[in-house]
């Protein structure tokens, strides 16, 4: 069953207002009448202000690094904090819905993550505060053009149209006190997660596999920065064929095969949920090249 929020609340105020709130107004919705989830359509959850992917599984790195970049091994520097990048929040997608694949992709590819919700925000938060803004969990979908980040990243900046023309975020975010009880002694989430292609299954792992947890992946964001209620820090890609590019780096060719018009990814993870979405046609123009030889070098003055 499902229950409506009181009237002109929304799910990113009940997130901005923090979780014990939350839970509050939760309690009380549930003792209106409910609706059946199976005759209802699920939306986009909430739209995030900022997204940080984090890139947090060693074996992701390993196999992805291979196929898109064609080094081999994991960079010394991985290993010095949780990187991360910003994705883009305006092109977000709910549950069932379908994705256009870039017009120039013809290596398109999912990733298989979790991303926390922040219920507070913050500038230079410890671990402890860290874990204590977050307000929630939702499986996250990094749609990637493998192909088009594989050119793009030579120019040696993170990934741009690679990754900004789609990412699926879903089922619903579920509350930080329904999976606690789940974290290891050393503050890792241990949810099982698993992805299929079509029916087919493709990739699992488990997200207590991450090498740093949610709180130092919020703590570090936050250093002499922002974060701010309701942002998204997805985990990155797990491994175990959390994504296509990693099974490919590892097998030396495209095998499981890029996907296509109207495959269907399903995402499934322990206490979460399920997140499916599909691949629609080609979307967008292709823009032209850069002029070359184009740049003036003025002779020096002195």
């Amino acid at each position: 069953m499902v229950f409506p929020l009181p009237d002109g609340t929304s799910v990113s105020a009940l997130i901005a207002g923090g979780l014990e709130p939350a839970l509050a107004i939760g309690a009380e919705a549930r003792r209106g009448a409910g609706v059946r989830l199976d005759i209802v359509t699920l939306q986009l959850p909430f739209r995030p202000p900022s997204i940080r992917d984090f890139v947090t599984f060693e074996a992701h790195v390993e196999g992805v690094r291979k196929s898109v970049d064609g080094a081999s091994g994991v960079p010394d520097a991985w290993y010095d904090a949780p990187t991360f990048y910003f994705t883009n929040p305006h092109a977000l997608y709910g549950p069932d819905q379908a994705v256009p694949r870039p017009k120039t992709c013809r290596a398109l590819d999912f990733e298989l993550e979790v991303a926390c919700v922040l219920g507070r925000g913050g500038t230079d938060l410890d671990e402890k505060q860290a874990r204590e803004s977050i307000f929630g969990y939702t499986i996250m979908n990094d749609w990637s053009a493998r192909d088009i980040q594989s050119r793009e990243m030579k120019v040696g900046l993170g990934p741009a149209k690679g990754k900004d023309f789609a990412t699926s975020i879903g089922p619903w975010v579920v509350t930080a006190d329904e999976v606690d009880d789940l974290h290891t002694v050393d503050g890792f989430l241990d949810l099982d997660c698993s992805v299929s292609v079509n029916g087919a299954p493709v990739g699992h792992d488990r997200l207590s596999n991450m090498n740093w947890t949610f709180a130092q992946m919020i703590a570090y964001a936050s250093r002499d920065s922002l974060v701010v209620p309701g942002d998204l820090l997805a985990s990155g890609t797990t491994g175990g064929g959390g994504c296509l590019a990693e099974l490919w780096g590892r097998r030396g060719r495209h095998d499981p095969p890029p996907l296509e018009p109207n495959d269907e990814v399903r995402i499934d993870v322990e206490r979460i949920g399920s997140l499916t979405g599909s691949v629609a046609g080609t979307s967008g123009h292709v823009a032209e090249g850069a002029r070359v030889g184009s740049v003036a070098h003025p002779e020096s003055s002195a």
